[in-house]
This record gives C-alpha cells, sequence and structure tokens, in this order.
C-alpha cells in the first residue's frame, strides 16, 4: 500500500500524472485572468483617476490665470493688494485642497507667487515652464515613484484682433496623488480577496473536473488489471472519449492476438507431439514385427531396417526444421547483413535444384530484369529461395515449368516463384504460412514434407522486413512473390545497418 502512495505521490511531484497535468492546467486557466483582470482594473482605475485630477485642476488654475490677467498680477503697480490677496487665497486653497504646490512664474523665470513661500523672487529654470511660456500649451508629467503630479499651466493674455495670444506666465503645479494610491489600495484589498476566494473555488473546480475527466483512464486500468489476473477474457469497452476508444481498441486487438497465440502454441504443442510421435509409432510396429518373427529371413530384415530409417529421417527432419523455426522467432536472432548480388545467389539455388527438377522433367527459367544488389542475410535469404522454388518443383505436375523472376524499383527488390502444379484451395490460402498446416496431407508425406517450410520462409522474410505474398488457382499452378528492401534497416532503431 506505501509502495502504491509513494508511486503516486512521486507521480504528481514529477507531473508524470494526467490527473495533475489537468489540474494545473485549470488552475492557470482559472488564476492566470484573474490575476491580469485585477491588474488590468487597477491600472486603468489609476491612469484614469489622474487623467481626471489632472483635468480638474488644470481647470480651476485656468480659471485662476484669467482672474490673474484680469486683476493685472504681474504688474504691481496696476493691481491692488485686496485682489492679489484674493488670488493668493484661490492657489492656496488648490494647494491645500490637493496636498500640493503652486508656483506663479512670470515671463522672466522669476516667482512671483509660492504657496509655500520659498522660492518667491527666485529664478526658476525649469525645462516644461520654458517651453509652456515658448506657447506648446499645457504638460503634466507622473511620478508614480515619488507620489505626485506636475503640471504647467500656461497664462496667456490675447494679443490682437486676429486672435492669437501671448504668454505672460506660467502655472508650475505639483500635486499629491496620496487619494489616488489610497483608493487604489482599498481596491486593491478588495480585488485580492475576491480572488482569493475564486481561487478557492477553482481549486476545488480543478480537484473535481481531473478526477471527473480521467475516471474514463481509470476504469480503463481496472478493466486491464481484470484481465491480466485472469478473472475475465473478454474485451473491455470504455467509449467516454476518442482517446480511450482508441486505448480500448488497440488492447482488445492485443487481447485477440493473444488468444490466437495462445490457441497456435496449444495446436503447436499438439502437432509438434503428433508428428514427433508418428515416425516412433511406425518405428516401433516395425521393430516389433520384426521381434514377432523368429526365423524372418534376411530379406525381410533388411526391408524392414530401410522403412526404420526412413523414419528415422523423417523424424530428423521435423526436428532440423523446428529447430530452424526456434531460432527464426527468437528475439535475439540478429541478422549477419552482408552486400550481395542476388542474381548470382539466385543462378547458385538454381543450380542446385535443377537436378530434382529433371528427375520429375521440370523446366526451370530464370528471367532477370536488371542487376540486384541489396544488403541481406546470406543464409537466412537462401533458406527462403530455396524452400519456394523447391516446393514448386516437389508440388508441380510432370512436364510442368517453373519460372523465377528478379526484379528491383529504387527501395525493394522482388523474388517471385510461379509454378503450373497443383495450386491451392482458396480456403486454405491464409492457413499455408502456420505451423505444419498441409493442403495435401497424402500427397505432402509422399513426398516428405514437414509442413514448417513456408513458416520458416515468411520469419525470414519478416526479419527482413519485407513482404511474402501468394496467388493460386487450384488445379492450374501457384505464385509466390517476396519483397525484400535493397538497404537493410534496424527494425528498433530504423538506422540502417549493412555490412
Amino acid at each position: 500500500m506505501w509502495d502504491k502512495l509513494w508511486r503516486e505521490f512521486k507521480a504528481l511531484v514529477t507531473l508524470r500524472s494526467l490527473r495533475t497535468r489537468i489540474f494545473i492546467i485549470i488552475l492557470l486557466v482559472g488564476t492566470v485572468p484573474c490575476v491580469l483582470m485585477r491588474h488590468g482594473i487597477l491600472n486603468n482605475y489609476e491612469e484614469r483617476a489622474v487623467e481626471n485630477r489632472i483635468a480638474t485642476v488644470q481647470n480651476q488654475l485656468m480659471i485662476v490665470g484669467n482672474h490673474l490677467l484680469s486683476n493685472n498680477y504681474f504688474d504691481s503697480m496696476k493691481s491692488d493688494e485686496k485682489s492679489r490677496a484674493v488670488i493668493s487665497a484661490e492657489l492656496e486653497m488648490i494647494s491645500d485642497l490637493y496636498e500640493g504646490r503652486v508656483m506663479v512664474i512670470n515671463a522672466g523665470l522669476k516667482v512671483v507667487t509660492d504657496t509655500y513661500s520659498i522660492s518667491e523672487g527666485k529664478s526658476v529654470i525649469s525645462e516644461e515652464v520654458i517651453r509652456c511660456l515658448q506657447g506648446e500649451g499645457m504638460s503634466h508629467y507622473y511620478d508614480r515613484e515619488h507620489g505626485y503630479i506636475e503640471m504647467t499651466t500656461p497664462i496667456a493674455e490675447s494679443a490682437g484682433e486676429d486672435g492669437s495670444s501671448v504668454v505672460v506666465g506660467v502655472m508650475l503645479t505639483s500635486i499629491s496623488n496620496d487619494s489616488i494610491m489610497s483608493t487604489m489600495e482599498a481596491l486593491n484589498r478588495t480585488a485580492v480577496l475576491l480572488e482569493n476566494l475564486m481561487l478557492m473555488g477553482i481549486v476545488a473546480l480543478a480537484l473535481v473536473l481531473s478526477n471527473i475527466l480521467t475516471r474514463p483512464f481509470n476504469r480503463v486500468t481496472e478493466a486491464i488489471k481484470e484481465v491480466k489476473a485472469g478473472y475475465s477474457n473478454d474485451p473491455i469497452s470504455v467509449p467516454d472519449y476518442v482517446e480511450t476508444g482508441h486505448i480500448v481498441d488497440a488492447f482488445n486487438q492485443m487481447l485477440d492476438r493473444m488468444k490466437a497465440l495462445d490457441d497456435s502454441r496449444q495446436e503447436f504443442v499438439a502437432n509438434v507431439s503428433h508428428e514427433l510421435k508418428t515416425p516412433m509409432t511406425s518405428v516401433k510396429v516395425l521393430a516389433d514385427s520384426l521381434l514377432a518373427q523368429e526365423n524372418a529371413p534376411a530379406e525381410l530384415y533388411r526391408e524392414f531396417m530401410e522403412d526404420i530409417v526412413s523414419e528415422i529421417d523423417r523424424e530428423n527432419r521435423i526436428i532440423t526444421d523446428l529447430l530452424a523455426l526456434v531460432k527464426m522467432e527468437k528475439k535475439v536472432q540478429e541478422l549477419n547483413i552482408v552486400a550481395l548480388s542476388v542474381n548470382d545467389l539466385v543462378e547458385l539455388i538454381l543450380k542446385r535444384l535443377r537436378p530434382i527438377a529433371r528427375k520429375k522433367d521440370v523446366e526451370v527459367v530464370f528471367e532477370s530484369m536488371r542487376p540486384v544488389v541489396a544488403e541481406v542475410d546470406e543464409v537466412k535469404l537462401t533458406l527462403v529461395m530455396t524452400n519456394l522454388v523447391e516446393n514448386a518443383i516437389k508440388y508441380n505436375k510432370e512436364h510442368g515449368w517453373v519460372r523465377v523472376e528478379l526484379d528491383a524499383d529504387h527501395q525493394f527488390f522482388t523474388f517471385t516463384v510461379s509454378d503450373s502444379g497443383l495450386g491451392i484451395p482458396e480456403d486454405s490460402l491464409s492457413h499455408i504460412y502456420e505451423r505444419f498446416y498441409r493442403v495435401d496431407k497424402s500427397h505432402s508425406k509422399e513426398i516428405g514434407g514437414t509442413g514448417l517450410g513456408l513458416a520458416i520462409t515468411r520469419s525470414a522474410v519478416l526479419m527482413h522486413r519485407g513482404s511474402i505474398t501468394v496467388k493460386s488457382v487450384e488445379g492450374e499452378g501457384s505464385s509466390f512473390t517476396v519483397k525484400i528492401p535493397l538497404t537493410h534497416v534496424t527494425a528498433d532503431t530504423g538506422v540502417r545497418s549493412g555490412g
């Protein structure tokens, strides 16, 4: 139990769990927009609040500016003390209201009035002030880090009938943004609270959804465990998702394949037992017959001994083919790949088999379309070609023919063996590669077949990552076609490996 919990914990930590990944995705999809929305709302509020504050203050400053002009504030000879006191009071009110500072600067860059009473009579050298005096209009600067907004407001009077104006002074104003920041902090606290509540809901939703979304995969796992434990051999069905459907289909196909392999194994064991027992039974019967005759003539002994030797040879052929088939099907079996001329190899094989063909008056013809050089295992390819040509000869008619064709393209070479022999019934075509399967058992026994030749041939072809196909008409003949890559590619890595 602890091992299982530890494995699940490691899967969660290393993000190998689908449930964990779904949980994280839902959590991110839920929380990231909330966080972005909170920051977006706060930033938008700050921008709008600053703009509104600037617009409000600028309007008030423009009103004060008009008062300055109407009361000749910059000309001490024309202005009276009462008007100057009223304007100073207005400036003080703006300064107090917005927790800031207002300085009135004339065209000579001298500070006429300072609500802080610090810089009156001093000169101010400021780029913004100079630009404002040059007629560039109002400007502002927001310093969030230091918590203030600085504005320059021109004081302009009309200069003629054409509507032009002359800037005679500037109001340089600095106001605090404390009220804006206080409101933002209050909004931020409320937003964080709502965000945390939403986060808790999103976490709960992510947990529920991750469990619900992965439940079909858990059902697939449980169903596979049932089959693994031997409690059920029935196909499983979890059609909730397309993905689970694909997994289940693949598993059911594998289950069918395993059942077929198990049936094939049982049938193979039964066939091996039968095939090996038959010659031994014949040998025992012959030996018992000899023992039962006390004065049997030497000719009878010789005849029985020849039959016994024949049965032993048959047993030896079966064992040899079985060993070859077992070696062929071993997963660790390696091919000894060499680059060789397939044309020369076919010529050599046909040279060995033509004496057998002459005994049955079967004509063997070789047609080579082009020179073929391929990377193959010479021993196993020889076994493939020999089995096909020898079968074509043995299962042929008297005065028949066998045609061997060799061709190639830029990727594969094809080796085709056609004959005018007995042919294969249509219902037997899907079984001819099975071990010990014989189309005509009596004829096969007559010519000494073991029923393993085509099984060995097919295994050797598959080891080369090739294919073998057959076309046949009963009573007219058969045609086997082997297709093998010119360049050998390993099955596990897909990398060329030549000799």
